[in-house]
């Protein structure tokens, strides 16, 4: 389900008037409410898509409740393991199965043998990376000890599948986003009109500058050999305005329609255009996942302190 879209459109007020209407006074009942609209939301392309976020709900639940149990150095780096490698075989399998059977093919190519790479009709699960990520994230900082592993399986569902920002983030952190799950909302007007109008300036963002700017670039692009240098450089910047109308464009809406719920979700653009640098570009462009990047990847390798061949490799050993 879009968020611009005539289902989105007719989901949201019905999931609105049900949690402020109807569970509002029972926190189980509010969560289980989002857990339900969330699997609603996110089948909605494909049902079968929800036993992928349900099993990886499911893996990392567990491996929190293990090493909140667990002392044993080596027997916590196991539980840890387990999740990392069931998490990011999910992720590989069906983000890159096929981009690697191609390039292993090409390879052996080199040494003048042809191979047929085998491939897969794999349709992507959408959203698979963010709450990959998100639960990735979880399993670490709980085997870091920064976090508390919870025992409300209702809660972490809620958490891992939130719908307003699980296909396009922001990537939000256990520590933010789990414990508003623990305590009752309660109706916010100011805060809901505040999410309403974030939402109208996502959906400005998304459908007027986005989807009309891709008109334009596309024309262009698909006919590049067509058009003179400057054409070629307007049509560049068609596309930088809708790349960033269609991210910024669905964080806000994101974040708006959480607030609609009485959750707070972090900010994930601030003004990358306006950068004095790339470095600062990177830090206030999807800062969601820039900063996990930075936390669960960079800082582990060493960050500027080791080589850099290190720095932007990514060994599972990091962790441990």
């Amino acid at each position: 389900m879009f968020f611009n879209s005539i289902d989105f459109a007719i989901f949201l007020p019905v999931v609105f008037f049900l949690y402020w209407f109807v569970v509002h006074k029972n926190l189980r009942a509010q969560n289980a409410l989002v857990v339900i609209a969330s699997y609603v939301f996110y089948g909605w392309w494909d049902w079968r898509f929800l036993f992928l976020i349900l099993f990886s709900t499911l893996t990392d639940y567990i491996v929190g409740m293990g090493l909140a149990k667990q002392e044993d150095a080596v027997k916590r780096k196991l539980l840890l393991g387990a999740s990392l490698l069931v998490n990011l075989l999910f992720l590989g399998f069906f983000k890159y199965y096929n981009f690697f059977a191609d390039n292993f093919a090409r390879a052996f190519t080199l040494f003048g043998m042809n191979i047929n790479a085998h491939h897969l009709n794999i349709i992507l699960p959408v959203g698979i990376s963010f709450y990959t990520f998100q639960t990735m994230s979880y399993s670490i900082d709980v085997y870091k000890k920064k976090l508390e592993p919870t025992k409300d399986f209702i809660a972490f569902a809620a958490f891992v599948s939130f719908f307003p920002q699980l296909v396009a983030g922001p990537i939000e952190r256990a520590a933010n986003l789990l414990p508003q799950f623990y305590t009752r909302r309660t109706f916010d007007y100011d805060k809901a009109v505040d999410g309403c109008k974030q939402m109208l300036w996502g959906f400005f963002k998304k459908i007027v500058i986005a989807d009309n700017c891709a008109i334009y670039a596309n024309m262009i692009f698909n006919n590049s050999g067509e058009y003179s240098g400057s054409t070629l450089v307007l049509g560049a910047l068609f596309f930088t305005f809708q790349i960033y109308g269609d991210f910024s464009g669905y964080s806000d809406i994101a974040i708006g329609t959480s607030r609609l719920f009485g959750i707070n979700l972090m900010q994930n653009f601030s003004y990358p255009y306006f950068s004095r640098d790339m470095a600062e570009f990177w830090r206030r462009w999807h800062i969601s996942l820039t900063t996990w990047f930075r936390d669960y990847v960079y800082i582990p390798l060493g960050g500027s302190r080791r080589v850099p061949g290190l720095v932007y490799g990514i060994p599972l050993s990091f962790l441990f």
